[in-house]
């Protein structure tokens, strides 16, 4: 039980489904301002073949050099499959595909499909990213770009 009612529970979902939204938004625009204040302090992120990055701040970091100028990023998240573990503690599934291009020749370097496990919770009366886990299932990508 978590104590919420269904217009609550309702409210909560939608705000959780804008944060991803601006997530996704914020890394393909490069708005790294953005995407640093939609994760808490002390968010933690794992990535299939990456050592766990430990605070908001270093993933942030990573995420600018993975995702630097020279690359343009297509994110799609869909298909949530989210549940509460109180009024203030989510967990969400979602299904995911991404690309990323060559930013100068406009080349695709990786097409990838999986999902994001990640984990919400309510602080300073917004939602925000506290752990993300990508797990890709298929990933297309050239041979010499399998460090992104």
């Amino acid at each position: 039980m978590t104590g919420m009612s269904d217009i609550e529970t309702l409210l909560a979902l939608e705000e959780i489904r804008l944060l991803k939204s601006r997530r996704d938004r914020a890394c393909d625009t490069k708005d790294w301002d953005l995407y640093r204040a939609l994760h808490a302090d002390d968010h933690v992120s794992h990535n299939d073949g990456f050592e766990r990055w430990e605070s908001a701040d270093v993933m942030i970091e990573n995420v600018k050099k993975l995702l630097d100028e020279r690359r343009t990023t297509v994110h799609h998240s869909h298909t949530p499959d989210i549940t509460f573990e109180s009024a203030i503690k989510a967990k969400g599934i979602w299904g995911m595909e991404d690309l990323i291009f060559d930013s100068e020749t406009g080349e695709l370097l990786i097409h990838g499909f999986g999902f994001y496990h990640e984990t919400y919770e309510l602080r300073g009366g917004k939602w925000l990213f506290t752990s993300r886990q990508l797990k890709r299932t298929l990933v297309r990508n050239m041979p010499e770009t399998r460090d992104i």
